[in-house]
Order: C-alpha cells, then structure tokens, then sequence
C-alpha cells in the first residue's frame, strides 16, 4: 500500500512539473503577441515613430534593398511577405532589434541597423515584432509559426 501511495504521489509530482513547463513554455507560435490587439496597436505607433523611415510606411523597405549601396551595406529590407523577415524565427529577430545587425551576425558584416534595446523596452520591441506579424498573411503566419516551432525543438 505504502508504494501505490508513492508511486501516486510521484505521478502528481511529475505531472504538475508538467504543466508548470507547459505554462512557462514559448508558445508554438512564438513570442510576438500577434494576437493582442492592444499589443499590435501599440507597435504599430512605435514602429511609426521609430521603424518607418527606414524600412517604409507600409512596411516596404528601401528600393532595391537585396543590393549592396555603394557604401557596401545593404538598404532596409521590407517586413511586409515580400521581405525575409518572416524567414526567420522570433528569438533571431528579437536579438536583430535588440543589439543591431552587426552584433548578431558578427565578423566583418557592416549594418545600418542599430540595436534598438538601450531606446525601447523588450515589451516594446515585441509589440513592435507582433504589429509587423499581425500584418502577414495567414498562410505566411502560420509557416513561421512552424519555423518559431522548429527553432524551440532545437534548442
């Protein structure tokens, strides 16, 4: 009787370890709030202020931003779906805001994107990275949902 009783309380154990896991776990479609119309309201106002000279209004990027400008770096790219950023899962995009192009990618790579976390905050970097997701079309949603679910598998 003695170890049913363990065995019961070993069970529950494990399956609150479970649950707490899956309560604290990136959800499978990422960590931007895509959803949250508060959250997409409010980085569409940020991205506005502070996005959209560079990389357009609408999302479109500066022209021909696939080449190199004369000084070498490439222009903005767009986040709209013509754009790559949805190539890429949330946590590489969330550090590309945060600490610039350069610093991500490292070596001789030369960016003008500048790492924005010293000027907003990670809430608002993310309502940023949710208003340009909550942008995309569904089909474009859910294949990067699958890329942030692959990313997490890897980790």
């Amino acid at each position: 009787m003695k170890r049913i009783a363990i065995g019961m309380g070993a069970a529950a154990l494990l399956a609150g370890g479970w649950t707490l896991a899956q309560m604290t776990a990136e959800p499978a479609s990422g960590l931007f709030p895509y959803t949250d119309a508060a959250r997409v309201a409010n980085g569409r106002r940020i991205y506005a202020e502070t996005c959209a000279a560079c990389h357009g209004a609408q999302l479109e990027g500066q022209p021909d931003w696939r080449e190199r400008a004369a000084k070498g770096r490439l222009p903005a790219p767009p986040h709209d779906p013509n754009g790559h950023t949805w190539h890429h899962p949330d946590e590489q995009l969330l550090a590309i805001v945060t600490y610039g192009t350069e610093a991500v990618v490292g070596g001789d790579y030369r960016s003008d994107m500048i790492g924005f976390g010293d000027i907003l905050s990670k809430a608002e970097i993310l309502d940023v990275m949710a208003y340009i997701k909550s942008t995309w079309p569904q089909e474009v949603i859910e294949i990067h949902n699958e890329i942030n679910a692959r990313a997490a598998a890897n980790r």
